[in-house]
């Protein structure tokens, strides 16, 4: 390994998490060596690589936004290109741009216990090269950048107009005057349809195969704007982002105790804003309960409204085949389209597609416990950030990257070389960290790493529960092992 280049701590991933994970390593130990490897050709992740029209966050923005530069725009349900570049002046402000490489995509990490090292290997414009690093924090997100789900029907070859999938959204691409089919339900399928009738689809039809829960929200905060005009600045940040944490943990926990509740206050804002004579039961009434799957927002009811005034409509029903001029479906309703959007979901990939060995070991995560929602059961050095699938993705990202931070510190000062989470074999569990029935999730519940049925190895969907662990919790646990390369034998700290 002479001559190769080495690094304390490798980040992959320049995203929201990526950056996250930045700040607390910038603002701890100042002589520890680090860098972020970002696959793409800008900063961003997620917010960078989707354009389609009217993307926007899930989630309100002070808690989707980093703690320790919060949110400061008008809209709590922000679009795509804002967060895109909050993203990015955080970056600059806090001058960890300095630290991101663009185009540096790892493709490979091989730990060896004798070295007590991760070799990376990885590619930048093509061309193959190696590093090491003490500790790798993989930020990466779990789809894949490359490639969407996109299933195929009969006779797509024979269809006149255009197919396009949301994550590559041509930049040329005009629905003016045009019938658009949005195939989906889910939040890609609830933003474009709204936002394609704004650009002058002669008209939008929502297709599904099942309803998905859709609620909406103002896209201001008022109770917010109320707070910070009266409070001081950091105060009413606090407030604020508590308040909306608050919110999300108790209506959640109002889906899991009493979900007939839930469903009732759902269908009474959706019969208010759609008016008498839409069809509820039928197109907005899912077979399952609030929150098994993600709950759909629409800022300021924007879907509802273009379905009640018609520019916009919803469907039922299975695709049998594509026509030349549109959908035929299963029912024997044919659908006119012009555009067909495939809003059918993500593909899941986890570490950026790269391949991890242990000693020459391939790690398969779908085989291996998650220790607190952030470290692989017997993978060394290593840790995820991994998001709540029932609020924020980054406030769970954000608790992980401080945990690292006190994890990496523990180490430095007593002299550890390695860290390695060890379940014993009553921790045993079957289930995959992200507890939804969502299409994306079913279909890779074996790539996704197992949780367990307590604690460290269940992942709890709580951020108080998860933010007084991770704080307040010991990390010697005796669960984490730690080692040097000195020592024959790996022992507790």
């Amino acid at each position: 390994m002479t001559g190769m280049e080495h690094l304390d701590v490798l980040v992959v991933g320049a995203g929201l998490s990526g950056i996250d994970a930045a700040f607390w390593l910038k603002t701890g130990n100042a002589t520890r060596s680090w860098a972020i490897f970002e696959g793409r050709d800008a900063i961003g992740g997620t917010w960078d690589l989707f354009r389609y029209p009217g993307i926007r966050s899930d989630s309100d923005m002070t808690t989707l936004g980093f703690p320790f530069r919060p949110w400061r725009g008008e809209k709590a349900i922000a679009a795509g290109e804002d967060i895109r570049d909050y993203i990015r002046d955080t970056t600059a402000e806090f001058e960890i741009d300095a630290k991101v490489r663009l185009r540096h995509r790892v493709t490979n990490a091989d730990w060896s216990s004798a070295d007590a090292l991760w070799i990376v290997s990885y590619t930048v414009d093509g061309i193959a090269n190696q590093l090491t690093c003490r500790f790798l924090f993989l930020c990466s997100g779990y789809y894949d950048y490359a490639a969407g789900h996109s299933p195929t029907w009969p006779g797509m070859d024979a269809f006149a107009g255009q197919v396009v999938h949301p994550q590559f959204w041509p930049d040329d691409l005009s629905v003016a005057g045009k019938d658009v089919v949005v195939v989906g339900s889910g939040a890609t399928a609830v933003t474009l349809v709204p936002a394609m009738v704004d650009q002058g689809a002669a008209h939008v039809t929502m297709l599904q195969r099942s309803p998905t829960y859709i609620v909406s929200r103002p896209s201001r905060d008022e109770r917010a704007e109320t707070m910070r005009r009266w409070l001081p600045d950091k105060v009413a940040e606090a407030a604020v982002r508590w308040k909306n944490i608050g919110y999300g943990i108790f209506v959640y926990g109002v889906s899991r105790r009493k979900p007939h509740v839930l469903k009732q206050k759902i269908r009474q804002q959706q019969r208010a804003m759609l008016g008498p004579d839409f069809d509820i039961a039928t197109h907005l009434t899912p077979r399952y309960d609030p929150w098994d799957q993600r709950l759909c927002l629409v800022p300021d009811g924007d879907l509802f409204k273009v379905l009640r005034n018609g520019r916009a409509s919803v469907a039922t029903d299975e695709i049998a085949e594509f026509t030349r001029d549109g959908l035929q479906l299963k029912s024997g309703e044919a659908i006119p389209a012009d555009i067909v959007v495939t809003a059918t979901g993500l593909k899941v990939q986890l570490m950026g597609g790269a391949r991890l060995t242990v000693d020459g070991a391939l790690v398969d995560p779908g085989k291996r416990l998650l220790y607190k929602g952030a470290m692989l059961d017997g993978v060394p050095n290593l840790a995820f950030a991994i998001g709540y699938t029932n609020a924020s993705w980054t406030l769970k990202c954000d608790l992980t990257s401080q945990f690292v931070r006190r994890l990496l510190d523990h180490m430095d000062r007593r002299k550890m070389d390695r860290v390695v989470p060890v379940a014993p074999s009553s921790s045993a569990g079957n289930e995959p960290i992200l507890d939804l029935s969502s299409g994306y999730v079913q279909r890779a519940a074996d790539l996704l790493p197992r949780q367990g049925a307590s604690a460290p190895w269940k992942v709890k969907q709580n951020y108080l529960r998860d933010l007084l662990a991770f704080r307040t919790g010991r990390i010697d646990d005796g669960v984490l092992r730690f080692g040097r390369r000195d020592l024959t034998a790996e022992r507790a700290a």
